[in-house]
């Protein structure tokens, strides 16, 4: 059975994109909003597996449609621009089960919807073998500082900036986190 998904961002083009790549993967999306409370509305009426919520939205933003829906069988993940730490303890307590950070890849959305709309018994079993929400945004904010270097040291845009730091992760076969911090450190080379 298709896995059943809302989609709810103040941006059209957000919601457009996401909902292509889903689709595109299996997933039905039942529902689209661009306000916090009609998200809300819909996620109580439907009842999707999945409620994919912008953070800032007209209404309610993404942690209190999470909040007022927690321990429901909605997973609730937020997608985000920002990486400040005070919204990580609030989504965390009004239940939000993962992150995308903006600008997203589908390479990188589809692995971690799939890995929460697994059998609890295997969730259960991956929440300790992967990193927390709290390291995976600190490597975000690593990694941006780091491409912001290289674009002023270089005078990159900054997809060039960022691929010069996956594709030497990817050679030297390290976390991305690593090269970043090489680069903050001024011990790149690459």
């Amino acid at each position: 059975m298709d896995k059943r998904v809302v989609i709810a961002d103040d941006e059209s083009i957000i919601r457009l994109d996401l909902k292509e790549i889903l689709e595109g993967d299996g997933y039905l999306v039942v529902g689209e909003a661009a306000r916090g409370d009609d998200a809300l509305a819909m996620i109580r009426d439907l009842e999707p597996d999945l409620a994919l919520l912008d953070i800032k939205m007209p209404g309610l933003d993404g942690i209190e449609v999470a909040r007022a829906i927690k321990g429901g069988k909605t997973h609730v993940v937020l997608l985000t621009a920002f990486s400040q730490r005070s919204l990580i303890e609030s989504a965390r307590d009004a239940g939000v089960v993962a992150y995308l950070v903006k600008p997203f890849r589908s390479s990188e959305i589809l692995p971690k919807l799939a890995s929460l709309l697994r059998p609890s018994v295997d969730r259960d079993a991956s929440v300790h073998e992967t990193p927390s929400v709290e390291d995976k945004i600190e490597t975000r904010e690593i990694v941006q500082r780091a491409k912001e270097q290289l674009m002023r040291e270089r005078a990159l845009d900054e997809p060039s900036a960022f691929e010069i730091i996956q594709q030497s992760a990817m050679r030297g076969r390290v976390r991305m986190r690593d090269v970043a911090q090489q680069i903050l450190r001024g011990e790149f080379v690459g």
